[in-house]
C-alpha cells in the first residue's frame, strides 16, 4: 500500500483535483451559473462574451491566488498546532 508521502511524491496525490464542494446548494449554484452564462454569451455575442470570459478568468486566477495562500497557511497553522501539542511544553 502506498504511504501519502509516496503518492505525493510520485505526483499521484491531487487533491485539488478531486475537490467536489458538499454544500446542499452547490449543485442547484452551478446549474444557475452555466443557465446565465449561456443567457449571456447569447446577449453580449461572440467577441464580447470573450472579452468578458477573458476578465472572468483573470479573476479566477486571482482567487486561486488567494486559496492557494489561504491554504498554505491553514496547513502551517494545523502543523505547528500538532507539533505544540505534541511538545513537553505546558
Amino acid at each position: 500500500m502506498t504511504t501519502i508521502l509516496e503518492a505525493l511524491y510520485h505526483g499521484q496525490l491531487q487533491p485539488s483535483e478531486t475537490i467536489v464542494p458538499s454544500h446542499p446548494e452547490y449543485h442547484s449554484a452551478y446549474q444557475q451559473v452555466t443557465a446565465l452564462t449561456e443567457q449571456w454569451r447569447k446577449r453580449l455575442g461572440e467577441q464580447t462574451f470573450r472579452e468578458l470570459e477573458e476578465y472572468l478568468d483573470l479573476c479566477d486566477s486571482v482567487n486561486s491566488m488567494h486559496v492557494e495562500a489561504a491554504f498554505h497557511q491553514g496547513f502551517k497553522l494545523g502543523a505547528n498546532l500538532l507539533i505544540e501539542t505534541m511538545s513537553n511544553r505546558p
